[in-house]
Order: C-alpha cells, then sequence, then structure tokens
C-alpha cells in the first residue's frame, strides 16, 4: 500500500522496523497495552483520523457501512478539522524518506487507514 509515495502502513504491534522512517500514529485513542516505547511512534495525528461520530456509526454495522464510511471520511479530511493534521503529513512525505503509518486496528484494509493513504497520495499528485 503506498508503495510509490513513501507511505507505508503497519500495525503498531508489530515490532518497529530500520527502515520505517518516521512513524505516525493515526488513530484516535492510544492502542491498548502499548507502551510508548515499544509503539516507537515519532508523531501521534489524533487529528487526522475520523470523527468521534463518524466512527461510532460505522462499527454500529462495519459490513454494512463501509462504503457509507470511505465517503463520509473523505469528506471530513477536507473539513478545517482535519486540514492541519493532513498538512502536517504532507510535509512529512514532501521532506523525503520513508513515513510509515501505524494503527492499531485489526483488519487495516476495511478501516480508515487506506482511506488516508488514498486522500495522502492524492494530493501529493496534485500539487
Amino acid at each position: 500500500m503506498g508503495s510509490g509515495s513513501g507511505i507505508r502502513v503497519r500495525r503498531v504491534y508489530d515490532p518497529p522496523e530500520e527502515d520505517d522512517g518516521t512513524r505516525v500514529l493515526v488513530d484516535r485513542l492510544w492502542p491498548r497495552g502499548i507502551s510508548k516505547e515499544h509503539a516507537a511512534v515519532d508523531l501521534w495525528a489524533k487529528d487526522v483520523t475520523p470523527s468521534k461520530e463518524l466512527r461510532t456509526w460505522y462499527h454500529e454495522d462495519r459490513d454494512a457501512r463501509f462504503d457509507d464510511f470511505v465517503d463520509r471520511y473523505r469528506t471530513e479530511l477536507g473539513d478545517s478539522a482535519h486540514t492541519e493534521a493532513v498538512e502536517q503529513l504532507l510535509a512529512l512525505l514532501r521532506r523525503g524518506g520513508a513515513v510509515t503509518l501505524v494503527t492499531a486496528v485489526k483488519e487495516v484494509p476495511v478501516s480508515h487507514v487506506p482511506v488516508l493513504v488514498e486522500h495522502l497520495e492524492h494530493a501529493l499528485d496534485h500539487r
């Protein structure tokens, strides 16, 4: 995922790797049962995550709501509450070097993370 842009995605529970580059936690809540040392995150980008309301709505029926979740999260990524956090990630990516988005979610493909990666890659391609 995100191979051309320098964006990598890993679960926070996996040990850090030398080529992770800048590790950015992209979850609103700190991962349960993991120390800050083990997580080895350089930045915690809480404000780039889905709103509490959207996250709660999606988790009520993940199977039926994924497509709508994706649309709603894309909309949120463009709003003023998310702009600064998105710009911070884009600045890291433009600086060069690897950026690894780390998350505690179990099922990454049906989470906010692929939507975020796509949003960042699109922004990088169109600026």
